[in-house]
């Protein structure tokens, strides 16, 4: 199950540089997750500073 960012997203970034197989990039003023190329490995979740992530 791919993983989803939220509306609590900031913009940071800190989640894009995280992920190994690039699923994610800036959309409309948030970042968002490709969920056909997400793993589901989980590694952004943990360094998203605001809880914006989760599994879909």
């Amino acid at each position: 199950m791919a993983y989803v960012i939220n509306d609590s997203c900031v913009a940071c970034g800190a989640c894009e540089s995280q992920c190994p197989v690039g699923a994610i990039s800036m959309g409309d003023g948030k970042f968002e997750i490709d969920a056909n190329t997400c793993i589901s490995c989980g590694s952004c979740a943990g360094q998203c500073p605001t809880g914006a992530i989760s599994e879909e």
